[in-house]
Parts: structure tokens; C-alpha cells; sequence
């Protein structure tokens, strides 16, 4: 049996889960403000891989969300990724962030546009149809009122930027699923089956997330 370990921490949800076929058997996830993922991350894999019925050594790979996202947040769950593999010795996998919040999106026309928060009016941000094939590069972008001004169909926007997007993007064929905020573990399942079928690993030694931004380190007040 091809059991996988499913590692998102890219926002401020902290979700782990176990696959068993590319189907998510077990998720434990948890999204909190002050961000938790150094508390809950090795814990929420303890769980899963108990709730699975499962041990270590039945894992042939561990998968982590890529990015882009949370500069802290994807390093952590890079770094406790990685070290499962070393011990393990069993292959790393990177999955699409922004590809794994719009397979949330369940439509069946128009177009998916996941969007995470990237502080301010920015955003990140990439287009998908509604089988998630990618209709346009993802990037960093700030919002205004011509912002997809290009897209004629009907545009489906998940994430967390809802609150402060929701204010310029107001033409007629922008609907925001208000239901769908961020990334989880559980959508990972069937994107990191596909790539183990394929060989599709990347280096554990040498990967590094997809930030699409600099880091940007902010002076204390005090």
C-alpha cells in the first residue's frame, strides 16, 4: 500500500494527512491567528499517522505544500519534511499551494483564482480552470478595480483575502466562496499520488519553498 504523508503550513492553518492511494484517510488540522505550527505540526503528525493505523515505516514518501505563503510557515513544514525523509529515507514531493486551495473549489464552469494574503492590498495569486489546469502563472500582485479585468467568464475566488478584495473586485461575474479560506492537507492527497506514480520527486537536500517574495525582516518598536 502506498501510504503518504501530506505536510500544509503555508497559512495560517497548520494541517497534516495521511493518504492511502491518493485518497486522504486521515487530516488534523487546526487554524489559529497566532499561528501554531511549531506547537502543532509534529504533534498533528504523531496523530495521523496513529489514526491511520500506520507506522513510520509504512510511508513511501512525504509531501509538503511548496508555497507561496507564510515565509515562517512553509519553513517549518520544509524543515520537519525533510527530516522525516532523511530518517526514512523515502522521497520528498512539493505540491502547488494555490493549485491545492482551488481543488477546494467544487464549479463546474468559469474560472478558479485562489488568492493568499501577501499583506496590504497584495496578493498571490494564479488562475485555474475549473479541472485545475493552470490558465495563468502564479504571481505576487496588488489588487485594484482593473485587476482580471481580462477574464470574461464567470471568476470563482477562494482564500483568505476575501475581507479586503471584496471592495474593488465588484464586477458581475466576480463570486467570492466565502466558505473556502485556506489550503488543507486534504486536497494534497491525490497531487502528491500523482507525482510518486510519476518519479516525481524533488531534491530533499537542495529543495527550498517557493516564497515568490523576499523575506522581509520588520524592526522592533521597542
Amino acid at each position: 500500500m502506498s501510504y503518504i504523508l501530506n505536510i500544509e503550513t503555508a497559512t495560517k492553518k497548520c494541517s497534516v494527512s495521511i493518504a492511502k492511494e491518493g485518497k486522504t484517510i486521515v487530516c488534523n488540522e487546526i487554524a489559529e491567528e497566532g499561528y501554531s505550527h511549531a506547537e502543532k505540526l509534529h504533534v498533528f503528525i504523531e496523530e495521523s499517522i496513529k489514526g491511520a493505523g500506520i507506522t513510520y515505516q509504512d510511508l513511501v514518501a512525504v509531501a509538503v505544500s511548496q508555497g507561496p505563503g507564510s515565509y515562517t510557515g512553509l519553513r517549518i513544514g520544509v524543515s520537519a519534511a525533510k527530516g522525516l525523509c532523511f530518517a526514512l529515507e523515502i522521497p520528498l514531493i512539493a505540491v502547488d499551494t494555490l493549485k491545492a486551495l482551488a481543488a477546494q473549489a467544487k464549479v463546474d464552469s468559469g474560472l478558479i483564482i485562489p488568492m493568499l494574503d501577501a499583506r496590504r492590498m497584495e496578493v498571490y495569486s494564479a488562475v485555474f480552470s475549473t479541472n485545475l489546469e493552470s490558465k495563468r502563472a502564479i504571481r505576487a500582485e496588488i489588487i485594484d478595480e482593473n485587476s482580471f479585468q481580462e477574464f470574461g467568464e464567470t471568476l470563482y475566488f477562494v482564500g483568505d483575502c476575501a475581507e479586503k478584495c471584496k471592495a474593488v473586485l465588484i464586477k458581475a461575474n466576480f463570486v467570492f466562496l466565502d466558505d473556502i479560506i485556506y489550503p488543507s492537507a486534504k486536497e494534497m492527497s491525490a497531487f502528491s499520488y500523482d507525482k510518486f506514480l510519476k518519479n516525481d520527486f524533488v531534491d530533499v537536500a537542495y529543495f527550498e519553498p517557493y516564497y515568490l517574495k523576499d523575506f522581509m525582516v520588520t524592526a522592533s518598536k521597542k
